[in-house]
């Protein structure tokens, strides 16, 4: 991670939190090495912009990454849900997949 890209990503979400783009910049850049700071931002985000699509996918993989796969399920469930309201179809088939995938996996 480089240090000015987050510290830029910082002033972006300090000076405008209601962007939920930038949000999301900042939890994917954090995704890299804070989980838990990746997974608050995410929470954040999915409460604050509940249509924000985009970030459903990337919550569930934190969540995994953090071995908390039911909490991943539920993201993706209604991550799926909202791409569907929005008709959003290559977004919910992404979802869909990852999370037919993680259930895969977790028989």
């Amino acid at each position: 991670m480089s240090e000015q890209r987050l510290k830029t990503l910082i002033t972006f979400y300090e000076e405008d939190p209601r962007d939920p783009f930038n949000v999301y910049a900042l939890a994917l850049e954090y995704q890299k090495t804070d989980l838990a700071k990746s997974d608050a931002l995410f929470a954040e985000l999915i409460n604050g912009f509940p249509d924000y699509v985009p970030s459903y996918y990337h919550a569930a993989r934190v969540k995994v990454e953090l071995n908390q796969p039911e909490a991943a399920l539920e993201i993706y469930q209604k991550g799926i849900e909202i791409a569907r309201q929005q008709n959003e179809r290559k977004a919910e088939q992404e979802l869909r997949s990852a999370f037919d995938e993680l259930m895969f996996n977790l028989d």
